[in-house]
């Protein structure tokens, strides 16, 4: 794990930038958008692995935006999502895993769920049970890996 993430400032800029458009704040919940300064901090903090996908995504998001996606306007910025959110691709939804994993591993956003915010051990989290008969078409059929001798 690196502890800054390897982004120009400009990528920065669009990154905070579109993390705001894909989860703006709310009031009625409230709770930060994407785009607040922590979970962006935390968000530079953990790429890790998702950077090439990272940078590939804001490389196509300057393109679509034809320069710097943090100066439009909402309305602008708002188009040019829905265009990168069309166009799509594993660069793409790596970086909106990104956004989505730092926010919602967020305190703030955590309580605002009804849940506490805590690690999930030593205490544990209570999970609903769901139909687990889901799985019945994976348990049947044969395995795809071949035996190590």
């Amino acid at each position: 794990m690196t502890n800054e993430a390897p982004l120009t400032q400009a990528q920065r800029d669009d990154l905070r930038a579109l993390a705001g458009v894909i989860i703006p704040p709310s009031d009625e919940y409230r709770v930060p958008g994407a785009d607040d300064e922590k979970i962006q901090a935390d968000l530079l903090k953990t790429l890790g692995r998702d950077t090439p996908h990272v940078v590939e995504a804001l490389a196509l998001l300057a393109r679509l935006a034809e320069g710097s996606f943090a100066e439009l306007d909402a309305a602008q910025r708002y188009r040019v999502t829905m265009r990168l959110r069309a166009t799509g691709g594993p660069a793409v939804a790596a970086l909106t895993r990104v956004v989505l994993q730092c926010y919602y591993r967020d305190d703030r956003v955590v309580r605002s769920l009804g849940l506490e915010a805590r690690p999930p051990f030593p205490k544990g989290h209570a999970l609903e049970q769901g139909d687990w008969s889901v799985l019945d078409p994976v348990r049947a059929r044969q395995n795809s890996w071949r035996r190590a001798p």
